[in-house]
């Protein structure tokens, strides 16, 4: 069981603008051990999941950038960046899905109703997905796999930037 998220009554709706996504997922997947449950009629703004949205996904492309410029062009140190980030990319869709209405707890479900929401292709998304399951898929040729990856963060970035409830 995680570590429980101890807050005053007022202080957590107060604080729902400042972590929208760390307490949307809470949200979604909390249990209750005693007491009054504290997300009953509270809700997240959807601009304040969209700003943050917009947050996760500028950083994770500037991370991306940088982190191919350090590996010089190295196929095995970008097959090993592109691995690394491939869970960060999934939080990622998943966090578009909900900014776009889905509920879905299923990991699965709910990342690939991020990418069709904002139209990720579907073969980028089995690659990377692949790559969170060790020795699914060979990372022998990343530097075909880098370009795909970059331009959908990129298309990400643009996506919840323009994104209008």
């Amino acid at each position: 069981i995680a570590t429980p998220l101890v807050l005053c009554d007022e202080e957590f709706p107060r604080s729902l603008d400042a972590f929208p996504l760390e307490y949307g997922e809470t949200m979604r997947n909390h249990a209750r051990v005693y007491g009054d449950d504290a997300f009953t009629g509270v809700s997240i703004a959807r601009e304040d999941l969209r700003r943050a949205c917009e947050t996760q996904i500028k950083s994770h492309l500037l991370h991306l950038r940088e982190g191919f410029i350090e590996t010089d062009g190295d196929p095995s140190a970008v097959g090993r960046l592109i691995a690394a980030s491939a869970p960060a990319f999934s939080a990622l869709l998943r966090n578009v899905a909900r900014l776009n209405g889905v509920t879905s707890t299923e990991r699965l479900e709910a990342t690939r109703a991020g990418a069709h929401a904002a139209n990720v292709p579907d073969a980028l998304v089995n690659d990377l997905l692949a790559l969170e399951r060790p020795g699914a898929m060979p990372t022998s040729d990343p530097p075909r796999l880098f370009p795909d990856y970059l331009a959908a963060v990129e298309h990400l970035a643009r996506f919840v930037d323009s994104w209008r409830a």
